[in-house]
């Protein structure tokens, strides 16, 4: 059985949840309808003629990408144009294109995550806060029976976390009442019978972010046809999410070893380095992407060093001048995503039994080449 286009989507929003964007970020569904079975599934940071030549070959029709194949309003689709011609092809060849821009950047697990994972860095906080994840309470009554599955479960989704402590809940037996009407078909009980079961209150702590994920576990798990359950809101603030990281490496290095580092980690043949290279460097800060606006948020968490793309030559000269070493792969080292996120996407739907496939784009667009 295919996965449809909305429940490949589905998964990928469970990573890079649509809030975390910025605002007016270019993200989401832009080209096609999710409306369709998908045969496969292309992971791409770019959507470019070679791309979409390269879903062609392999037999996608969804193409995730990182970068927006619209990011301006559209005024006119003219296909005599670079871009109305890829428009066109797409269109014709009906492969959908769904972005996921900067709510993967700021994921747990998303872009960033995966830069600093590269370089070893630990102790990990974002460089620019952008979101606080909401907690709620979670309370469901559940049969003695299915309580430890449906605590299982519920955990498993990503519930019950204070701070540093997993796997909190409160639970207290009593007696459940309820009267099965006509046409029911109840786990305890018969219909038109008033029947009392020992069941468990369970509660627990439930971030927005997983919210529908846990629930979704949770009714799974759960033996009744209907199932009593209350979520609320709280006062209480739960994990920060932003863009970029901040993070200590396990052994102090000078500039010029985690310039050799991060080419090896990225893949890249060669860099732009700012600072002294014999400089010890012990605290890191990555951003992927364009962060040369982001220098003094990297001084003001302490950092030795910036690693980001697009730095410009005052941005530089600046950075230099306020002791703060910068490391530039470019833009283009954010292609760590396509098989990392293809992998996560092909772990969701082998885990649900989809002949549904997700595959790296190997085109490399990368548009800058050194001589």
């Amino acid at each position: 059985m295919l996965a449809k286009g909305q429940t490949v989507i589905g998964m990928m929003e469970t990573l890079a949840p649509k809030h975390y964007a910025v605002p007016e970020d270019r993200i989401g569904l832009q080209i096609g309808t999710l409306q369709k079975d998908i045969q496969k599934v292309l992971v791409a940071l770019d959507v470019t003629d070679e791309v979409v030549d390269e879903a062609l070959a392999v037999g996608a029709n969804l193409i995730i990408a990182h970068h927006a194949v619209i990011f301006r309003a559209l005024k006119s689709i003219q296909t005599d144009t670079p871009a109305g011609r890829l428009y066109e092809k797409l269109i014709k060849n009906d492969i959908a294109v769904y972005i996921s821009h900067t709510n993967l950047d700021v994921a747990e697990g998303g872009i960033n995550d995966m830069m600093a994972d590269a370089l070893g860095l630990t102790g990990l906080s974002p460089l620019e806060e952008l979101h606080t994840d909401k907690l709620k309470k979670l309370v469901v009554f559940v049969p003695v029976s299915h309580h430890e599955a449906v605590r299982r479960a519920v955990f498993q989704a990503g519930a019950g976390s204070i701070g540093a402590y997993q796997e909190c809940s409160f639970n207290i037996e009593g007696t459940g009442t309820f009267l099965p009407g006509e046409g029911t078909n109840p786990y305890i009980g018969q219909p038109g019978k008033r029947e009392e079961a020992q069941e468990i209150r369970f509660e627990t702590i439930v971030p927005e972010s997983v919210e529908r994920r846990v629930i979704q576990a949770m009714l799974k798990a759960h033996p009744y046809e209907e199932v009593a359950y209350d979520l609320y809101s709280m006062d209480l603030k739960g994990r920060t999410f932003g863009l970029g990281r901040v993070g200590k490496l396990q052994e102090p290095v000078t500039l010029a070893q985690l310039a050799e580092k991060v080419k090896q980690a990225f893949d890249v043949p060669a860099l732009r380095l700012v600072g002294d290279p014999h400089k010890q460097i012990k605290k890191v800060a990555v951003l992927g992407g364009s962060g040369a606006r982001y220098t003094r948020h990297a001084l003001f968490a302490g950092a030795d060093v910036l690693v980001t793309g697009d730095i410009d030559y005052h941005t530089a000269q600046d950075a230099l001048a306020a002791g703060l070493c910068l490391l530039d792969p470019g833009h283009n080292v954010e292609k760590i995503m396509k098989a990392k996120v293809a992998d996560y996407l092909a772990g969701e739907l082998r885990e649900k039994k989809y002949g549904t496939l997700a595959v790296a784009s190997e085109v490399n667009t990368e548009v800058f080449h050194f001589v």
